[in-house]
């Protein structure tokens, strides 16, 4: 293929998940981008429900018509206690993959200036005027690239900044036993055995016979799908579920890190997604810090003094975020107690303000010193001495 048959575009964007879909959504909702040519490529043709997020919110927002389920109050819990939690004036939400792929492609094809290829990328490269994009098909070129295609030996190749995984098995079940509360979500359970890790079992359920149940670590290293599986067994019939059909399964890895990947953007690329460490690093939360990472995103675009590597920095959030890593890749067994000494007396809408990172220093403390005081002391010293 000649130089003439390669097709230009001034935003390229490689990966389509959350984060491209929310920012490229958002761009058209601002209105300021119809004159600009956009295109999304990836191998993933985004027509199955892959995964399920969940976040918290006060206020209905734009993606209020495809969230399928909302709940009001949650339960957390370990071997000594079990807390509800009254969430108001926050709700718990859940939105299926598929639904939200579904809502954004529908918007997205109305518009001839957005174009979407399901192609695999294999090469990018930035030169003086332009970026550089290669797929197994063709040649692009565009103006910029935002990319979310994660690579994993950024943070992994490195040990200055601790890198755990939130990993995951789940299963959505359908028992013949009412045993789910409809009306809770069960945002941590730490009465499983911990096994030296920080091991939990989150459920959303959506009627009295039908959740989904997960199995969630946070910790450095995978397990074997079989030990997530049998967990899930034992919780359930722990529930009183003796007899259910597994209708759908979901399972995922999420890197947790405070590796600064924007220091990987340049001028004309820019990473998004968890490849630009929009993850909330503390918690794997995603949906929420993608919404407003993407809005953050949309603006700074339009902005007069508009250059990819000036985009995210580190913040005090990043920094607390990097003292309960540091512990927990020390001492994952520590998990349970953190967690669980913050919410077992503490304020759920200031817990949620702070994870939202909408806190001020006062409020920051109020959360901070319910915590253990040994552990984050001493990952103190390390992080400011190291």
């Amino acid at each position: 293929m000649n130089s003439s048959q390669i097709r230009h575009f001034d935003y390229i964007f490689t990966g389509t998940g959350l984060a491209s879909l929310m920012t490229v959504y958002k761009m058209i909702l601002s209105g300021k981008f119809s004159d600009k040519s956009i295109l999304l490529l990836d191998q993933d043709s985004k027509k199955i429900n892959d995964r399920t997020w969940c976040f918290w919110e006060k206020e209905a927002s734009i993606w209020n018509p495809i969230i399928s389920k909302k709940w009001n109050s949650a339960l957390f819990a370990n071997q000594d206690f079990n807390r509800h939690l009254a969430l108001k004036p926050y709700q718990y939400n859940q939105i299926k993959a598929i639904d939200f792929y579904n809502f954004v492609f529908t918007a997205l094809s109305q518009y001839s200036n957005i174009t979407f290829l399901n192609e695999k990328v294999t090469d990018i490269n930035e030169l003086e005027t332009h970026v550089f994009v290669g797929t197994e098909e063709n040649r692009y070129t565009g103006n910029y690239l935002l990319n979310s295609i994660y690579t994993k030996a950024f943070a992994e190749r490195q040990n200055k900044y601790p890198v755990l995984q939130q990993h995951f098995v789940g299963w959505f079940v359908k028992s013949k036993e009412e045993v789910f509360n409809p009306e809770e979500v069960t945002f941590m359970d730490f009465s499983v055995e911990q096994k030296g890790n920080t091991r939990f079992m989150y459920v959303l359920p959506t009627s009295k016979t039908e959740a989904l149940v997960e199995y969630t670590l946070f910790s450095e290293n995978l397990l074997a799908k079989e030990e997530y599986e049998n967990e899930i067994k034992i919780y359930l019939q722990k529930l009183g579920a003796y007899q259910y059909e597994i209708t759908e399964k979901e399972h995922g890895s999420i890197p947790m890190t405070c590796y600064p990947f924007w220091k990987k953007n340049t001028k004309r690329v820019l990473n998004i997604g968890t490849a630009g460490g929009w993850t909330k690093a503390s918690t794997g939360y995603t949906f929420k810090n993608s919404d407003k990472k993407s809005s953050d995103l949309v603006e700074f675009i339009q902005s007069n003094d508009f250059k990819m590597k000036n985009f995210q920095g580190k913040s005090k959030f990043w920094f607390y975020d990097l003292l309960l890593l540091n512990i927990l890749y020390r001492h994952n067994e520590l998990g349970s107690s953190i967690f669980s000494s913050l919410f077992r007396k503490g304020n759920p809408e200031l817990i949620f303000k702070f994870l939202d990172e909408e806190t001020n220093l006062f409020e920051d403390l109020q959360v901070i010193l319910k915590c253990p005081k040994v552990p984050f002391i001493k990952a103190l010293f390390k992080v400011v001495f190291k």
